[in-house]
C-alpha cells in the first residue's frame, strides 16, 4: 500500500505551506502558498541570499527614501521568491497582499494589480498566481472586483462561516479556512476534541465544503494551518489542503490506510444561502468570538512579520 501522502494526493490537491525550495522539490506538491511569516523564514535560508542581494540592489536604485524602499523591496522579494516557486510546482502560487491593507478595499485591489504586473514583467502569467487577501469585508469586496478582471484570489485568515459564504457569493477562486488556529482558540478556552472528527477546525471546513457543494459554488476549499496529521486525515477528499513540510513528512512515513472523508458527489448541507449584506456580515462576524479574535490576531501577526521582513531588508548587509 502507498503511504498516506500518496493516498491523500489521489483524492485531494496537496499544496506546500512553505517557502523552502528544497521541501517543495522533495514533496512535489501541485501548488504552493506563502505569507509574510513564511517569507521571513525563507529569507533566512542560504539558498535565497543571492536573490535577496539582487532584489535589494535593484530596489535601492528605484527608491530614495527608506520607507519607499522597504515597501517596494518587500513586495519585489515576495514576487521574486514566488517566481522561483513557479519553476518547481506545476500549479499556482499564492502571493499575499500587505496585511496592513486589510481594511482598504481600493488599496488592496491596487496592490494586487501591482503584484500581477510584477509577475508578468518576469514572464509569469496571471493564470499561475493567486492573490492572497485577508477575508475582511473590504478584502472580499476587493477580491470580487479582481476576479471580474481575471485576477484569481485566495481569501485567507478565514475562520467564520459568514466569511466563507460571503467569499462564495463574491465569486472568489479559493478560500483558506484555518483549521489549526481554530483548534488553538478552543484549546485556549479549555476545550480539546475527543477525536479529530470532533475538532472545531475540522468541523468548520467540513461545514463549508458541504455547503459549497450543496449549492454548486465553484470556489475551491483549501484547508490550512494544521497542527497534526489527524486533522488532515479527517479532511481527506477536500478540494485542496496546504500542509507544512513537517506534516507532509509524517504522512509520507505512515503506510496506514487513508479513507476518503469528504466527497463532493455525496455532500449535503442544511445551511441556506444567506445573501448577506455588509451589515449582516459584520454582525455575524461580531457574534462569532472565535472568528473575530482570530481574524484580528492573524492580521496583526502577518502585519508584524511584514514589518520584520522590511526591517531585515533595510538592514541587509549588501544594500
Amino acid at each position: 500500500m502507498s503511504n498516506k501522502l500518496e493516498q491523500l494526493k489521489s483524492m485531494t490537491v496537496v499544496v506546500a505551506d512553505t517557502g523552502d525550495i528544497d521541501a517543495m522539490k522533495r514533496f512535489a506538491p501541485q501548488d504552493a502558498t506563502t505569507n509574510p511569516s513564511l517569507l521571513l523564514k525563507a529569507a533566512a535560508l542560504p539558498v535565497y541570499r543571492q536573490r535577496i542581494d539582487a532584489v535589494v540592489a535593484a530596489s535601492r536604485q528605484r527608491n530614495n527614501s527608506d520607507a519607499d524602499f522597504a515597501r517596494d523591496c518587500g513586495l519585489a522579494l515576495s514576487v521574486d521568491i514566488g517566481s522561483e516557486i513557479t519553476r518547481i510546482v506545476p500549479g499556482k502560487v499564492s502571493t499575499e497582499v500587505d496585511a496592513r491593507l486589510s481594511f482598504d478595499e481600493h488599496a488592496t485591489a491596487e496592490q494586487a494589480r501591482q503584484i500581477i504586473g510584477l509577475y508578468e514583467d518576469m514572464g509569469i502569467g496571471r493564470d499561475r498566481i493567486l492573490i492572497k487577501i485577508a477575508a475582511t469585508w473590504e478584502g472580499i469586496r476587493a477580491a470580487a472586483t479582481l476576479e471580474k478582471a481575471g485576477i484569481e484570489c485566495n481569501l485567507t485568515l478565514l475562520f467564520g462561516f459568514c466569511q466563507a459564504t460571503a467569499c462564495a457569493d463574491a465569486g472568489v477562486t479559493l478560500i483558506s479556512p484555518f483549521v489549526g488556529r481554530i483548534f488553538d482558540w478552543y484549546k485556549a478556552q479549555g476545550t480539546l476534541p475527543a477525536s479529530p472528527a470532533d475538532d472545531e477546525g475540522v468541523k468548520s471546513v467540513t461545514r463549508i465544503f458541504n455547503y459549497y457543494k450543496q449549492h454548486s459554488y465553484k470556489t475551491v476549499v483549501m484547508g490550512a494551518s494544521f497542527r497534526n496529521t489527524g486533522q488532515i486525515e479527517q479532511l481527506a477528499g477536500c478540494d485542496r489542503l496546504t500542509i507544512s513540510p513537517q506534516l507532509l513528512e509524517e504522512l509520507e512515513n505512515d503506510s496506514g490506510s487513508l479513507p476518503r472523508i469528504l466527497d463532493a458527489a455525496t455532500a449535503t448541507s442544511t445551511d441556506d444561502k444567506p445573501g448577506a449584506t455588509e451589515a449582516d456580515f459584520r454582525w455575524q462576524l461580531n457574534s462569532d468570538a472565535m472568528a473575530t479574535e482570530k481574524l484580528a490576531e492573524g492580521i496583526r501577526s502577518f502585519a508584524a512579520d511584514q514589518v520584520k521582513l522590511e526591517q531585515m531588508l533595510l538592514d541587509w548587509p549588501h544594500a
